[in-house]
């Protein structure tokens, strides 16, 4: 399928994105996600290694309509949930499964 991130077409098949995507560890995604397989990775990630341009260059947005155009499950996180976790520490014990400080 053609897609166009910034401002440049790709030919990207779901297949050819799954492969370049196997064996990439995901950075911690605290903003846009796509879930690739069975991990979840940062919008600008998925973008930087399918297109190996600069992420500057490209916005989420982009990354995020072309992976679901492609079948891909795509996550935005709105903006009050990303300030809400403020603390390294908060955050380890959210992802621990302690009840979440109001």
């Amino acid at each position: 399928m053609r897609c166009v991130i910034a401002r440049f077409p790709f030919e990207l098949t779901k297949n050819g994105v799954l492969e370049t995507m196997k064996g990439v560890k995901p950075e911690p995604a605290a903003g846009d996600s796509v879930i690739i397989g069975r991990r979840h990775y940062p919008a600008k990630q998925v973008g930087q290694v399918v297109t190996r341009q600069d992420p500057r260059d490209f916005s989420a947005g982009e990354v995020l309509r072309a992976m679901s155009q492609l079948g891909f499950t795509c996550r935005t996180l709105p903006k009050a949930a990303i300030a809400r976790i403020v603390d390294p520490l908060q955050r380890a014990s959210m992802m621990l499964g302690a009840p979440v400080p109001a």
